[in-house]
């Protein structure tokens, strides 16, 4: 395992200085936020228009390794649909596979979506990845169908290669508090970090119910041996790069 950091961590007007910033964090690795909307490195449109400045693009990082992808396609909030979403994403893998990243982060389907009808488009990625040598990571997330770790489990059961990013946040402070996690690590393929309670997303670094060595000892069992990739966004009142150090060193000690 090794940490790296998300480029949204850092406000939209910083985010061409944020490489620059990781460096000086002592961070080696990077994951990329390829949104179409909201803070992004990158578009998905943009790397469908344009494979080799999307490649230059990405490899323009300040000499961070890049350890993942975050590949969101929306259009005003809402998820695109038909044969360009998958010539999109299509665009996404080969991006990854030259960049050398093997984890595409992506959202799952909203609650209320027909289980079938999210299985159909989850095996449609994990097939167009697999062309690439990718894996599909699902975000666990509240308001998503893997909000629930029981649902996220039966997704990946049900198509394989499915993998899960896990977030431990969405399952501390969600509706789902207090259920029984650990049951998702066989699963993970990518993990976001940062400190939350059951009432705040995010609090100080060592402030919050997230048991990082618990966390890690867990995965450790499951031969996971990707990153933890630190989501650690500024808070009013307190210091972004004293934060970012801290969760930086406290997992790195653990590793």
């Amino acid at each position: 395992m090794f940490v790296c950091a998300s480029i949204e961590c850092f406000p939209p007007a910083d985010k061409e200085e944020a490489p620059s910033k990781l460096v000086d964090l002592e961070f080696s690795a990077v994951e990329l936020p390829v949104h179409e909307e909201g803070i992004s490195w990158i578009r998905p449109s943009e790397v469908l228009a344009g494979l080799e400045p999307a490649i230059d693009r990405c490899g323009d990082v300040k000499r961070l390794a890049v350890a993942a992808l975050s590949v969101e396609q929306t259009v005003d909030g809402r998820p695109l649909q038909g044969e360009l979403y998958y010539e999109q994403f299509a665009a996404c893998c080969k991006l990854a596979k030259a960049l050398k990243v093997v984890p595409l982060v992506v959202p799952a389907a909203e609650l209320g979506t027909p289980f079938n009808e999210e299985i159909e488009r989850l095996r449609e990625l994990v097939k167009i990845a697999s062309l690439e040598g990718c894996l599909v990571a699902l975000k666990t997330e509240i308001g998503c169908m893997t909000e629930d770790p029981d649902t996220a489990t039966v997704l990946c059961d049900n198509v394989k290669g499915l993998g899960l990013c896990l977030d431990p946040t969405h399952y501390i402070t969600g509706p789902r508090q207090g259920r029984d996690f650990s049951k998702v690590m066989p699963y993970v393929y990518h993990a976001h970090l940062r400190d939350s309670t059951k009432t705040e997303m995010h609090v100080r670094i060592g402030q919050g119910e997230i048991d990082y060595g618990k966390l890690i000892s867990q995965l450790e069992a499951e031969k996971y041996n990707r990153a933890l990739s630190v989501q650690v966004p500024p808070i009013e009142g307190l210091d972004h790069r004293a934060e970012m150090r801290k969760i930086r060193l406290l997992l790195e000690s653990l590793l």
